[in-house]
C-alpha cells in the first residue's frame, strides 16, 4: 500500500443519492423518438448503396419447375439476381431446426416463400426487375389444417413428417372422480399479427476481407449471426451484426427474415444493400401467433374444488417450425392456468401446414391456453352457482403447490393477491341517461359511437375477470445466459460509465434498466449505453420476459466486479485509512461519484481511483438450471413464473353485436419495479394487444392466402378502443433474481383477452367460443 491518507473532506456526506433502481428514469432514446429524430433501421443509408427486393411464391404449395432470371438481369439498374444456387452455405435456417430455405430451390410451402433476390440502383428498379423473374410452378394440393396434416396418408411437407412436436402431461388419474359439475368446451383462436409499426428493414455492408457488417432490426443478434454463418459459409467472426433502431417487435423479430438476403446481395455485388419491406410483405415475411383449437373438460366438487382437467390443444404451425417447439411447450405447461389440480391429462400438438408460418408472439402459447382455461372457470362458476372470483380463489396456486408438470412452486405466489385486488375494486358507475344525446360526448362511450346506432335500448353490461401466468426465461434445460461490459473512465473532472450488451432494445426498456443498475451499483449518474452488437458476448433473446432478469443480472455482476476493483485501489492508494473504514464491518457503498464505508464515511472520490485509461469488467450471468420434460411430461422445465389479472367492464348492444369497453383494470406482480413508469407502460401495452385479440385482430387466411395484409383491413386498437385503465403493481420479490425482479412484458397480454371475452359473455348471454369475438357472435338469440 502507498500509505497515502484520504483527504479530510472525504469524511462527510455529499448529498442525495444518484437516480437508479426504483426510479422512473426517462428512456435514453425517449426524447429522440418523441421529436421524430430517432434513426430506425429503415432510415439507414450508405454511399453507393443498392436496393434489394425479394421474389416470393404466389402459391401455398408447389414444385418449382424452372426459374428464368434473364429478363430481370437485363433490366435497367439491375446489378444482381440471385437464386438458391447462389447460396454458398446451408440453404436453410431456423431458431430450433433449420427447415426454412433462404431461397426455395425445389418446393415452395406457403404464399410468400422467397424464391429469388434482386439488387438494383433504386427501389423502384428492384421491384420492377423482381416482377420480370419468371418462375414456373407445378401446383400441389395444399395441406391447410392440422387435421389434414396429421391424417393418415397426408403428404409429408417436410422429410420427417408433419408433426413438429407433441407434448403429453399427465399426473394422477382423471378418470377416478365422480364430479358434481362437469363443464366441456371447445374454443378456437384466430391468427394474430404482432403488428409492429416498423416493417422489416436493414442494411448490409461488405468489408474488404470478404466478411459483412449487417445492421438490422432484431431480437437476438447472436442467433442471427450463427444462422448467417452457416448460410454464408463464413466463420461467425467474419460477420458483424449491429442492432439498428427497432420499430416494435413482440416476437416478429426473433426469426431472421431479410437478414440472409441482405448479406447475400451485399457479398455478391460488393456494395452496400438496403431492404425495406412494404406492409404487405411484412405480413408475408414474419411469423404470427399460432391459431389454436382448445378442447377442455373440467370436473369440480360441489364446493368448487377442481377435481380434474382434461384438455387437448392443437396449434397450426404453418409452413416452417420457427419457435413452435417452445410455443406448444408453454401451451401445455400452462393449460390448467394458475389453479391447483391433482389430476390432469393435457395433450398438445403443433403441426406443419401450408399456411403462413407461426412462431413467437407476446405470451408465447400461454395466451391461447388462458383463453381456454378462463372461459372454463367462468362456465364452471355458473354451473356451480358461484361467484367467478370466489371459484378462482378456492383453487388458486399458493406456495408449495405443484404445476401439472410436478414442478413445485417456490416462494410466495401472487395469484391470490391478484384475485383479491380484482375482487376489491370499486364498481364502475352506471351510464347516465344524458350520455346518449346526439350532441353528448357520451356518444363515444356507447357501442357504435358516433354512428348513433343506439339510444341505449339494446345495451347490456358485463363484468369479466381473467388471470394468467407463464414462465419467464428459457425453459427445458436450455443454457440461458447474458453478458455485459461496463467501463468507468474519467472525463471533464468526473467519472462516467459506459455499458454495453448485445440485448435488443425493442421498446421494452432494457437500455434504461441497464443505466439504472449502473447508477445504483457504481454511484455514477452519467451513464452511456453503447450500441448493441456482436462484439460483446450474447445477451440471449429479447423475448420470454427475460432481459431485465438476465441482462440486468449481467450488468449488476459487471458493476460489482468493478466495485471490488475500486475497493482494492482504495486500499492501495490510501493505505491504513482505507483499511480502517473498509475492513471493520462497514457496508461498501458507491454514491455520488464516491466510495463510502457505510452511509456517511467517505473513503475516496472515484476520480482519484479510476485511472486515465479507465477500468472495465465483463461478466456473464446464468440462472439456475432447469430440466427437460420427463415421463408423462413431469419435470422442472421453468425458471420463474409471472402473473397478471384483469377486470374488464364492457357494454354490448345485443341488437347489433357492437361493443364498447367501459373500464379495464390490471393487477400484475413484477417482483420489484425497477422503473415503475416503464412497468406501467408494459401493463398498458400488453393489455392493448390482448384487447386487439379479443375484439378485432385476426389474419384472415383462405386457401393459404392472407386476405387482409394491411392496416386498412387488419385492425389493431387505437386510443379510441382502449377505455380508462387502472394499474396496480404488486412487488413480491423473487429471491433468486437480481433485485427480486420478475418478467413484466407478457403477463398483461395473457390475462386481458379472457377478461374481455368473459365480460362480453356476461353481457350478451352468448356462449362465445371463438376469439376474436365477432359482432354476429353477440347478437341476442330470439326466444321462441
Amino acid at each position: 500500500m502507498s500509505g497515502q491518507q484520504a483527504p479530510a473532506d472525504l469524511t462527510r456526506d455529499t448529498g442525495e443519492a444518484s437516480p437508479g433502481v426504483g426510479s422512473s428514469l426517462r428512456r435514453p432514446d425517449g426524447d429522440l423518438k418523441v421529436r421524430g429524430q430517432f434513426a430506425f433501421s429503415s432510415d439507414l443509408s450508405a454511399p453507393d448503396m443498392l436496393w434489394g427486393h425479394t421474389v416470393r411464391s404466389p402459391h401455398p404449395y408447389a414444385r418449382i419447375v424452372r426459374i428464368d432470371t434473364r429478363r430481370a438481369r437485363r433490366a435497367d439498374g439491375v446489378v444482381a439476381v440471385l437464386t438458391a444456387a447462389d447460396v454458398p452455405g446451408r440453404n436453410g435456417f431456423g431458431l430450433v431446426v433449420s427447415d426454412q430455405p433462404v431461397l426455395a430451390s425445389d418446393v415452395v410451402r406457403y404464399v410468400g416463400d422467397p424464391v429469388a433476390l434482386v439488387a438494383a440502383e433504386t427501389p423502384e428498379a428492384a421491384r420492377l426487375a423482381a416482377a420480370l423473374v419468371e418462375v414456373e410452378y407445378a401446383e400441389l394440393e395444399p395441406v391447410l389444417s392440422l387435421e389434414a396434416a396429421l391424417a393418415p396418408g397426408a403428404p409429408y411437407l417436410h422429410p420427417d413428417g408433419n408433426l413438429v412436436r407433441a407434448i403429453d402431461i399427465r399426473r394422477g388419474d382423471v378418470d377416478r372422480h365422480a364430479a358434481d359439475a362437469v363443464v366441456r368446451g371447445t374454443y378456437t383462436v384466430g391468427m394474430q399479427d404482432q403488428a409492429p409499426l416498423g416493417t422489416e428493414s436493414g442494411l448490409a455492408i461488405p468489408d474488404a476481407d470478404g466478411g459483412v457488417h449487417l445492421l438490422v432490426n432484431s431480437q437476438w443478434i447472436h442467433a442471427d449471426r450463427n444462422q448467417l454463418a452457416a448460410v454464408l459459409d463464413l466463420p461467425p467472426a467474419r460477420i458483424d451484426v449491429t442492432l439498428a433502431g427497432v420499430g416494435g417487435a413482440f416476437g416478429a423479430r426473433e426469426d431472421i427474415t431479410l437478414h440472409a438476403h441482405l448479406c447475400l446481395l451485399a457479398l455478391a455485388t460488393r456494395r452496400p444493400v438496403k431492404m425495406v419491406y412494404s406492409r404487405e410483405e411484412s405480413f408475408l415475411g414474419h411469423v404470427h401467433r399460432h391459431p389454436a383449437v382448445l378442447r377442455y373438460e373440467h370436473g369440480a366438487a360441489a364446493d368448487g374444488r377442481l377435481l380434474y382437467v382434461r384438455c387437448s390443444i392443437d396449434l397450426d404451425g404453418g409452413a416452417y417450425a420457427s419457435t413452435s417447439w417452445a410455443v406448444v411447450s408453454n401451451a401445455a405447461a400452462f393449460a390448467v392456468g394458475p389453479y391447483v389440480c391433482e389430476d390432469v391429462d393435457i395433450r398438445a400438438r403443433v403441426a406443419y401446414t401450408n399456411n403462413p408460418p407461426c412462431g413467437a408472439m407476446r405470451g408465447f402459447g400461454a395466451v391461447q391456453a388462458a383463453i381456454g382455461h378462463e372461459a372454463q372457470m367462468d362456465r364452471l362458476a355458473d354451473a356451480l352457482g358461484m361467484d367467478p372470483i370466489e371459484l378462482r380463489l378456492r383453487n388458486v396456486l399458493d406456495e408449495g403447490d405443484l404445476m401439472p408438470t410436478g414442478q413445485p412452486l417456490r416462494g410466495r405466489l401472487p395469484a391470490r393477491a391478484i384475485l383479491e385486488s380484482l375482487r376489491d375494486l370499486p364498481p364502475v358507475a352506471d351510464r347516465t341517461d344524458d350520455g346518449f344525446g346526439p350532441m353528448s360526448g357520451g356518444l363515444l362511450r356507447v357501442p357504435g359511437g358516433v354512428g348513433n346506432v343506439t339510444h341505449g335500448e339494446g345495451i347490456r353490461r358485463g363484468v369479466g375477470y381473467g388471470i394468467g401466468f407463464k414462465a419467464g426465461g428459457m425453459p427445458e434445460g436450455i443454457r440461458d445466459y447474458s453478458t455485459a461490459r461496463v467501463r468507468l473512465f474519467p472525463i471533464g473532472g468526473e467519472v462516467v460509465a459506459q455499458v454495453q450488451t448485445s440485448a435488443a432494445e425493442i421498446g421494452q426498456g432494457v437500455n434504461t434498466i441497464a443505466v439504472q443498475i449502473v447508477q445504483t451499483e457504481l454511484g455514477v449518474a452519467d451513464v452511456m449505453v453503447l450500441p448493441a452488437n456482436t462484439s460483446v458476448g450474447s445477451a440471449g433473446s429479447s423475448s420470454a420476459s427475460r432481459q431485465t432478469y438476465m441482462t440486468g443480472g449481467a450488468v449488476q455482476a459487471a458493476c460489482r466486479a468493478l466495485r471490488e476493483r475500486l475497493i482494492d485501489l482504495a486500499h492501495e492508494r490510501y493505505g491504513h485509512r482505507a483499511d480502517s473504514l473498509l475492513e471493520h464491518g462497514h457496508e461498501v457503498v458507491l454514491r455520488d461519484g464516491a466510495l463510502l464505508a457505510g452511509p456517511e464515511q467517505h473513503v475516496a472520490r472515484l476520480t482519484d481511483l479510476v485511472p486515465d485509461d479507465g477500468l472495465e469488467e465483463v461478466r456473464r450471468f446464468d440462472h439456475r438450471a432447469t430440466t427437460p420434460y420427463g415421463v408423462d411430461g413431469q419435470g422442472e422445465p421453468h425458471i420463474q413464473f409471472i402473473f397478471a389479472g384483469h377486470r374488464a367492464v364492457a357494454d354490448v348492444d345485443v341488437e347489433t353485436g357492437l361493443t364498447q369497453l367501459v373500464q379495464l383494470d390490471v393487477v400484475q406482480d413484477v417482483g420489484r419495479a425497477l422503473n415503475p413508469v416503464a412497468v406501467e407502460g408494459q401493463m398498458h401495452g400488453g393489455t392493448a394487444q390482448g384487447v386487439g385479440l379479443a375484439l378485432m385482430e385476426e389474419i384472415q387466411v383462405s386457401g393459404g392466402r392472407i386476405r387482409n395484409a394491411s392496416f386498412t383491413d387488419y385492425l389493431i386498437p387505437t386510443v379510441l378502443d382502449i377505455p380508462p385503465m387502472t394499474t396496480t403493481i404488486l412487488e413480491i420479490p423473487d429471491p433468486e433474481a437480481p433485485y427480486g425482479v420478475k418478467g413484466a412484458g407478457e403477463p398483461a397480454t395473457i390475462s386481458s383477452t379472457p377478461a374481455v371475452v368473459n365480460a362480453l359473455r356476461r353481457a350478451s348471454g352468448r356462449d362465445l367460443s371463438h376469439v376474436p369475438v365477432r359482432p354476429w357472435d353477440l347478437i341476442a338469440v330470439e326466444q321462441s
